[in-house]
């Protein structure tokens, strides 16, 4: 590692070669190879588990998992677990897997239903964790043809060691069926595993060539176990004139012998009793009417039908089927005839079931939440689950679908209805495959639900001093701003809180009659690098309530997140409401939830006039974009961030004011008069000679290539700030990797009810950076600092000083850097963010330096009206989290 020392401009250390993108030749050069192993088909221990169905957030598609002692197999990555055998949500699969010790490094395929957001949104994830693993390791990616636009879009920030193992299904879109109309008939399965464990197959689903777009394939899956074979019966074995020794170890294997007293061979049937018949799964996604269409068609499927007419020795009966398909299918009369055709199989409906939606999916997170709520309700609402008024809406709606619940038993509906029998996925729901004496469901893993006076009272139980605390934090907000009343407490909890500058009484003039319904700061995900199961990574939400809202970053899982903070509704809103999203740097902890927003927002709106959302990001998550894109429309305007840097900006200004005459009410990118008009190029190329003029110690890392017309972004901006009623949306380059920015959002000024001009508040979020003059110019007299510290202090000099070396070896900061950089430019309030996982719950930190800073948790949602007590709440804070600081040493 090559680090560059302070110099004159007052810069600290930082990795120069991960500044420039260099750090990654620096690694020693792998060929992941597909992990292999051989099992005894016989006494392995098999079980299909659904992963996180429905559940507190309801974002993404079911994920299920198909085990086996040393392998795992996935189907669909979605960003929230939720299904049951081999369909994982990243965003969530990650954190999912970490609280429910589900081990990812003995994966060996991923299969995809489908390819879009809502299927595959963790997998980027997912496959950056198993090439980070060490062991060389490499998966295959089986899904529809569309994968390989997934793929191309992954390029871009996925290593292609990571990916090197894809196989796509079907023909390749926009291929002329019509000219090969044979083509369109092939439905038999394709077999993409065949080995001593399992053999998994898949059924190609399609729409109608005409209709045929990205996104619209989808898969059927068969998993069929092998027989059992019958034991072998030796006395048959001396009848037939086999003498003991070798021979009889051919038979067990399958192979015909000579017999040696009789000129006769003797075959496996002869001597071994009848073999017991291999389970079959099937996950069935049917997402339309036009593939169910083609589902009914398929000839395939005959031979597992009960009612098969066709050889006794090709009859096969399924164990299970795991219905994807959503509910307005699978309640059809047509879909229910052919589940009935399946005689007595398990059905298991999976396709967003809206059950025990009270009952979390991450309950480690879920717990946190619930302390620190019952703490401090101010910073941390009550998490937005499921009114009892849905409960009860789902509940009629599972008797509609036919599924059993211990609160629907109405059998004479079922009845009159004539729907297939069937239930309802839980969370961990098993159907066990192997060993055979455990055949069938296993419901001794689903989480019951959390009793919220549970957790308090284990609390109570464990800090006694808690209820003096929460007493004390609610006088907090009674409590006049800057007033110096005292705090009674324990004397523990006086320790804790005697600190001079708890008396603070001056208030910044842009916060003076401040509304609680002009800001609030969500902070979604608030750990580093990738998920655990107390942090999600990067995201955070700007709320301007009537106005709208802003999406600072977006990691997996962030839908997933905004949906336990709001509900699912509230979170519904909020992507609707969504006017911009901004996009640090291109590493996936802080952008793989991107497409999913995107889709959902998409989905939201399809019915209402509106206008794109804007993403302002790196040129090189446009390459993503774009290339997603022709995958499904993501309905969105891209804006290079070195275009919303303050040079950039102001130089589009002058652009507008010397061709005022060519910016008039009408699109100046879209009007059929342009022969007078500035090009866009001419444009782009004047804005890009402004943003390349950096005078900095690190000018000859940020390069921003070739110019890009980004003319009708930045139009787009200024609008969407004027809506929104904020002054300036401002991106500065700071040191991490190449195009790795921050970002500083301003209010407009407003007039008070005696005509007094107040200035707007100044929110400056970080990024990921090591500490830099760019970032403390930016941060000069703000209301509040967002600062990533990735590394934190702990009381032991020798361990600081590791962490500082880390620090700059990734370009991160260190707690007490990130708070020496708000205090070197006058920031009012900072906030700490994007920490290590090796702190899961609570960093370790030195109080002597927080005087004006608080710690984040994800979840935590602070009003710009709440600022002035933002640090004090941090001691109890402290106090809250004693033991586990203890636990994390």
């Amino acid at each position: 590692m090559e680090n560059s020392n302070s110099n004159n401009n007052g810069s600290v250390g930082f990795n120069k070669r991960r500044a420039e993108g260099l750090d990654k030749n620096d690694k020693p050069k792998k060929t992941p190879r597909l992990k292999t192993c051989d099992l005894n088909s016989t006494n392995t221990i098999c079980y299909v588990q659904i992963l996180g169905n429905g559940m507190d957030t309801h974002d993404t598609s079911p994920s299920v998992l198909l085990f086996f002692d040393n392998q795992r197999f996935i189907f669909n990555a979605g960003e929230a677990p939720s299904a049951l055998i081999v369909s994982l949500n990243l965003q969530g699969l990650q954190r999912y897997c970490t609280e429910h010790k589900i081990k990812l490094s003995k994966i060996n395929h991923i299969f995809l239903s489908r390819v879009c957001s809502e299927t595959t949104g963790g997998l980027p994830g997912l496959l950056l964790t198993l090439a980070g693993m060490g062991e060389g390791m490499s998966v295959n990616v089986c899904g529809p043809s569309d994968l390989n636009y997934l793929v191309d879009a992954m390029r871009s920030f996925v290593p292609d060691a990571a990916i090197v193992n894809t196989e796509s299904l079907g023909h390749a879109l926009g291929s002329d069926l019509t000219a090969m109309p044979e083509q369109r008939n092939v439905t038999g399965p394709k077999v993409l595993v065949d080995n001593k464990v399992v053999k998994i197959s898949a059924v190609l689903l399609q729409t109608k060539v005409s209709e045929g777009k990205p996104g619209d394939m989808s898969v059927v899956y068969v998993c069929e176990l092998p027989d059992i074979t019958g034991a072998f019966n030796r006395a048959k074995a001396l009848a037939f004139g086999v003498k003991p020794g070798p021979k009889y170890r051919q038979l067990q294997e399958g192979h015909s012998v000579k017999s040696d007293c009789q000129d006769i061979m003797v075959h496996p049937s002869d001597v071994l009793d009848p073999s017991t018949p291999g389970p079959i799964v099937f996950l069935v996604d049917c997402p339309t009417e036009s593939h169910l269409q083609h589902l009914l068609s398929i000839q395939a499927f005959d031979s597992y039908f009960a009612d098969f007419s066709g050889p006794l020795e090709s009859s096969k009966v399924v164990s299970c089927i795991i219905h994807l398909s959503p509910a307005f299918i699978v309640s059809s009369p047509n879909y229910q005839k052919w589940m009935k055709r399946f005689g007595s199989t398990q059905h298991i409906m999976a396709g967003h079931e809206r059950r025990n939606l009270e009952i979390p999916i991450l309950k480690s997170s879920a717990r946190i939440a619930t302390r620190l709520n019952y703490l401090c309700p101010q910073f941390f609402p009550a998490q937005g689950f499921w009114s009892l008024q849905q409960c009860s809406w789902n509940l009629a709606q599972n008797k509609h679908f036919g599924c059993s619940t211990s609160n629907s038993t109405d059998s004479r509906e079922d009845s009159d209805l004539n729907l297939c029998e069937s239930i309802a996925a839980e969370n961990l729901l098993k159907f066990t495959l192997r060993p055979h004496h455990k055949f069938g469901l296993d419901r001794s893993c689903i989480p019951s639900l959390m009793a919220r006076a549970e957790i308090i009272d284990e609390l109570h139980s464990e800090i006694p001093d808690i209820v003096v605390a929460v007493h004390n934090v609610s006088q907090l907000w009674s409590a006049s701003t800057g007033s110096s009343g005292g705090i009674s407490s324990t004397q523990d909890v006086t320790n804790m809180v005697k600190e001079p500058w708890l008396n603070e009484k001056t208030l910044p003039s842009c916060l003076e009659n401040i509304k609680r319904d002009d800001l609030e700061i969500v902070l979604l995900g608030t750990g580093s690098s990738q998920p655990s199961k107390y942090r999600n990574v990067s995201s955070i939400y700007i709320n301007l309530f009537s106005k709208g809202g802003l999406l600072f970053d977006c990691g997996e899982g962030t839908l997933g997140q905004l949906k336990r903070s709001y509900g699912v509704d509230g979170a519904d809103n909020a992507v609707r409401a969504l006017r911009c999203i901004w996009i640090s740097h291109i590493h996936a902890d802080h952008h793989t939830g991107l497409a999913r927003i995107l889709a959902l927002r998409r989905d939201l709106l399809k019915e209402e006039p509106h206008e794109p959302v804007l993403v302002v990001g790196p040129r090189q998550l446009k390459r993503y974009l774009d290339a997603y894109q022709r995958l499904e429309d993501l309905d969105m305007m891209f804006l290079d961030s070195w275009h919303t840097t303050e040079a950039s900006l102001n130089a589009f200004e002058v652009l507008i004011d010397s061709n005022k005459d060519h910016f008039t009410t009408g699109d100046p990118i879209n009007s059929e008069d342009n022969s007078n008009k500035p090009t866009n190029s001419q444009m782009a190329q004047k804005i890009d000679f402004t943003s390349s003029t950096r005078g900095s110690y690190m000018q000859s890392y940020w390069r921003s290539g070739r110019p890009v017309d980004n003319a009708a972004g930045m139009k787009s901006l200024k609008k969407v700030l004027r809506d929104v009623g904020l002054e300036a949306l401002i991106s500065f380059p700071v040191v991490h990797c190449p195009h790795a920015f921050g970002v500083v959002l301003k209010a407009a000024e407003r007039t008070n009810s005696i005509g007094k001009v107040i200035p707007g508040w100044k929110i400056v979020y970080s990024g990921d950076t090591r500490p830099c003059p760019e970032l403390v110019e930016a941060s000069h007299g703000a209301t509040l600092l967002i600062h990533e510290a990735s590394s934190c202090i702990k009381l032991f000099a020798t361990f600081e000083d590791g962490m500082v070396e880390e620090a700059v070896a990734k370009n991160h900061s260190t707690t007490e850097e990130a708070i020496e950089v708000g205090n070197s430019a006058g920031v009012y309030r900072i906030i700490l963010t994007h920490f290590s996982q090796r702190y899961p719950k609570i960093p370790v930190f030195d109080e002597v330096h927080m005087r004006n800073t608080c710690i984040a948790f994800d979840m935590m949602s602070v009003n710009v009206a709440d600022l002035p007590v933002l640090p004090r709440v941090l001691p109890y804070l402290k106090l809250l989290f004693r033991n586990m600081v203890e636990e994390d040493r």
